[in-house]
């Protein structure tokens, strides 16, 4: 039996069509998308939903804990996977992906005990260059000479 304490959390008024739309938009993506990313994905299939209702939707959905953010610069992501997982986030595109490293649920124990904290749980985000930024930055640079 399981007897760590779940967090609270609160719950969904009605589920609309709107919502959905947010919801479906998230979940058929594989790639961390942002906020504007979302907005215009469901704008392609319903050109009424504003981008503000999308915004205040990908909220909600957070806030409830049927999707999940990323912070990465630019721009919050948001991840249909609610399993515990880690992400790598590169520091010059900032483009996210999931990390194949199993969740530690010993690290919430250790964190609770140095800290008097009760740790229900952890995200762990990683940061560095994705395999496109990474060569770009240590190339080496040329100055053409001007003629």
């Amino acid at each position: 039996m399981d007897t760590q304490a779940q967090p609270t959390q609160p719950t969904l008024r009605r589920n609309t069509r709107q919502r959905q739309l947010v919801l479906d938009a998230v979940r058929v993506r594989c790639d961390h998308p942002t906020a504007e990313d979302v907005y215009r994905d469901v704008h392609a299939i319903d050109e009424h939903v504003s981008r503000g209702t999308v915004y205040r939707n990908l909220n909600l959905l957070a806030e409830t804990g049927v999707i999940i953010t990323v912070k990465a610069p630019g721009a919050m992501r948001f991840d249909r996977r609610c399993d515990g997982h880690s992400h790598v986030v590169c520091r010059q595109c900032g483009s996210v992906a999931d990390t194949p490293l199993p969740y530690d649920p010993a690290l919430d124990e250790q964190a609770g005990a140095l800290t008097g904290f009760a740790v229900e749980a952890h995200s762990l985000v990683f940061e560095g260059l994705c395999p496109q930024c990474a060569p770009n930055q240590y190339a080496p640079r040329t100055i053409e000479a001007e003629a």
